[in-house]
């Protein structure tokens, strides 16, 4: 490692290679650390490329000497997918300085940006060219591009846009081996072999390092009006989104769900935030359309079908948010959940997906088996309930020390859900991706034909298994003598 700093160095640049103990003085302590705090690594080095030529000329260096990379970019992920392991071995490649936009093609609806992008900063260039981004999470202010594209993030309008699996056309990414694949492509359609796009988006940097991407662009809507709906219960939610989705169709865009213990936590630790209909309803949606015409006619089929909704019993009470400002702040109230559990203390996170049908009946079973598991625990239970991705987490009994409650019950707690999701159809993991935290779970509930392409594909592209090593997949099988 010692030969390799210098080598670090002058490729990217003296002041763009952190190393604990040497100049430039720097705390190595927030690429070390996952957002959740639940992983804290040590890197032998934090290097800081400034272009796809540097990444490329980084990821040759480090593969002659043998270390391993950790890709980062803005260490948001919830799976510890971008921390090193304690080893002082790995090296954190970040990200962050591929900061530019590169191309917007308003006539072909796409705009390249490189993988250090901030989303927040793709949105406003898709906006200054008087078009839309659809990609939106809590995140959107500090996570980047690559890494939203690296673990397949969700966000608030995969109902209507899709993941950003759906949303990316082409790739630039330099693999295991230090080659560059430029494969920025605006074409929607391209049939000449295969579609290696697809190979990257979702592998958490284990199989190569995204450093651009041509991603689609769409027009923007002519109204959006968002909607704050009290419903009983998650069947009757579940009821309402099946008459929004006939109702309203494509103008369909956001549908989430949040229950009282979550919306209770955002009243006590974000009291500015006043939620609406409190105490009305055991749950409430938050729904959110948009439409092509007018804000008139939006407002009209909206009203029309929320109406409905309450005449049919699967909803009790709505509001419809009369300005930008307000639709903000119902938003906020959403977005402010997971800053409200981290406040009352650590909690057991689920990122679950499961058919619509099933989503009800799984809740129900999944409550029930949670009260005799560790009677007294919080179910914090909301999310992106349109496309069936629910954050089922579990909060510790009131008065409880946060952190014994996760030492004691994470296990039986996980096992219960994990086994509820996987009887009624679904996975465990919607959106977070699969990291250093649930590399167990992919062993356990993924078939064995799976694992076996998977770990051929890893294999072939990072023979070595220096790129993320222990991300997805787990340590590396040991073969030993036949």
């Amino acid at each position: 490692m010692a030969e390799l700093i210098p080598l670090l160095r002058a490729i990217v640049g003296d002041a763009h290679v952190l190393a604990r103990g040497q100049a430039p003085a720097t705390d190595l302590a927030p690429f070390e650390t996952d957002w959740r705090k639940r992983y804290k690594g040590i890197a032998s080095a934090v290097v800081r490329p400034g272009a796809t030529k540097e990444v490329a000329e980084v990821v040759r260096a480090c593969a002659a000497a043998g270390v391993a990379i950790v890709p980062q970019g803005g260490n948001t992920g919830l799976v510890g997918g971008a921390t090193p392991d304690p080893s002082g071995t790995q090296v954190v490649l970040s990200l962050t300085r591929l900061n530019r936009i590169r191309a917007v093609d308003a006539d072909n609806l796409t705009l390249t940006a490189e993988a250090g992008c901030v989303l927040q900063q793709v949105q406003q260039a898709a906006d200054g060219a008087g078009l839309l981004f659809p990609l939106s999470l809590a995140a959107e202010g500090s996570c980047t591009i690559g890494g939203n594209l690296a673990t397949n993030a969700g966000g608030t309008q995969v109902l209507r846009y899709g993941n950003a699996r759906d949303l990316c056309l082409g790739l630039e990414v330099v693999t295991a081996a230090g080659e560059v694949w430029s494969g920025l492509s605006g074409l929607r359609k391209d049939n000449t072999g295969y579609d290696l796009r697809q190979l990257f988006i979702g592998s958490e940097g284990t199989l190569g390092i995204i450093t651009a991407a041509t991603l689609k662009l769409f027009a923007k809507p002519a109204a959006r009006l968002t909607a704050w709906v009290a419903v009983n219960g998650v069947a009757d939610a579940v009821r309402l989104l099946g008459l929004a989705q006939r109702r309203l169709g494509a103008e369909l865009t956001g549908f989430e769900l949040m229950n009282a213990e979550a919306l209770a936590l955002v009243g006590r630790h974000h009291p500015q935030l006043a939620v609406p209909l409190a105490g009305s309803s055991r749950h409430a949606v938050l729904l959110e359309s948009s439409d092509a015409e007018s804000e008139a006619h939006a407002r009209q089929r909206l009203e029309g079908l929320l109406a409905d909704a309450i005449g049919a019993g699967c909803a009790q009470d709505a509001v419809v948010a009369e300005s930008l400002s307000q639709a903000a702040t119902l938003w906020q109230i959403r977005e402010s959940i997971p800053l409200a559990q981290a406040a009352e203390g650590l909690n057991i996170k689920h990122d679950i997906a499961l058919p619509a049908s099933a989503i009800a009946a799984f809740c129900d079973e999944a409550a029930a088996l949670l009260a005799h598991t560790v009677p007294g625990a919080r179910l914090v239970n909301f999310g992106h309930l349109g496309d069936g991705n629910l954050h089922f987490n579990v909060q510790a009994p009131a008065g409880t020390d946060a952190a014994t409650f996760l030492r004691q019950h994470e296990a039986a707690v996980n096992h219960a859900v994990y086994e509820a999701v996987a009887r009624h159809g679904g996975a465990f993991s919607a959106e977070h991706g699969v990291g250093q935290l649930k590399t167990q779970e992919l062993a356990r509930y993924e078939p064995p034909v799976a694992l076996a392409m998977m770990r051929a594909v890893k294999a072939a592209l990072d023979p070595h298994n220096l790129l993320n090593p222990g991300r997805v997949l787990g340590p590396a099988p040991k073969i030993g003598p036949t």
